[in-house]
């Protein structure tokens, strides 16, 4: 995902209709957070040895639940639908939560850095975009993309990089990622 602003196109209802955009893939994104988090919890809340982790993932699922809330408001105030994928982005979100969870406190790490990573490119971009036409958005996103860095920070303090197969672990779920982006913008 390019973090330079993508210009509206022309035409009537152009610039709406990206704002939809911005609104439905970023309400996925949240979403999937939410239930990333949930299936790394579902795993190492229950292992023992891993309460450390588990309060660690309770309290990024908590900044993940409240940026959801914000945009199933905005998606509300704006009448933009959900994305059509939601189904499919809770299972697979918790999919990859526990799948990640079950390699391992280190793989779990992984997945947070390699998620987060790309959203903080991508909201970069959508910043960039909306500074100009709806700065209160833009403010917003900038908040949200510190807390999302944060979350991608403390994953790599706690060795995300060192979990096994990290390369090829961290490049799949950044692909992943990305293709859940274009898929979500437009259905």
């Amino acid at each position: 995902m390019s973090d330079h602003p993508v210009p509206p196109r022309p035409g009537q209802g152009a610039v709406s209709a990206r704002l939809a955009e911005i609104l439905r893939v970023d309400h996925a994104g949240e979403l999937g957070a939410v239930h990333i988090y949930r299936g790394q919890r579902a795993v190492l809340g229950a292992a023992p040895g891993h309460e450390r982790i588990a309060g660690q993932l309770a309290e990024m699922e908590g900044h993940e639940a409240v940026h959801l809330a914000r945009f199933d408001k905005l998606l509300t105030d704006h009448r933009v639908r959900p994305t059509a994928m939601t189904p499919l982005w809770r299972v697979a979100g918790f999919a990859l939560g526990a799948g990640t969870a079950l390699l391992g406190e280190k793989a779990a790490h992984a997945c947070t850095e390699a998620v987060e990573t790309v959203i903080e490119q991508h909201y970069a971009g959508q910043i960039a975009e909306l500074e100009g036409r709806e700065p209160e958005l833009a403010a917003e996103l900038s908040k949200f993309r510190d807390e999302e860095l944060a979350h991608r920070d403390q994953a790599l303090e706690e060795g995300a990089r060192e979990a096994p197969g990290y390369p090829l672990l961290a490049a799949v779920i950044r692909a992943g990622c990305r293709a859940a982006i274009k898929i979500s913008e437009k259905l």
